[in-house]
């Protein structure tokens, strides 16, 4: 979906809010993804923060580029909403691999 909004911006921002905004996006896959081949649930709800982390860098971001009209008021809110919807997903999934599990 980033990708998408971002090929509406200008030129002149390639190597910078485009840049900035992809590299956060892709970065919150990618946490997960790391931190899920750590040994140790508490390893990998410290990556599932930084990925909470990247989206809520894309979350600014947006807003930066709704600010700036480089991004429809209404592809803002579909992003956001996303954004808010993976928060929840983040972290729920934190919660659960935080819980002490029941010994038998």
């Amino acid at each position: 979906m980033i990708y998408d909004v971002v090929e509406g911006f200008p030129p002149r921002e390639n190597f910078g809010l485009s840049s900035q905004l992809t590299r956060a996006a892709v970065s919150v896959p990618a946490n997960i993804a790391e931190g899920r081949a750590r040994s140790s649930a508490k390893d990998f709800a410290n990556f599932l923060t930084m990925a909470r982390a990247s989206l809520m860098e894309v979350d600014t971001l947006i807003a930066v580029a709704e600010r700036r009209a480089y991004v429809s008021a209404e592809a803002a809110d579909i992003t956001l909403k996303q954004v808010s919807e993976i928060s929840r997903m983040l972290s729920g999934l934190k919660r659960r691999i935080s819980e002490p599990r029941g010994g038998n």
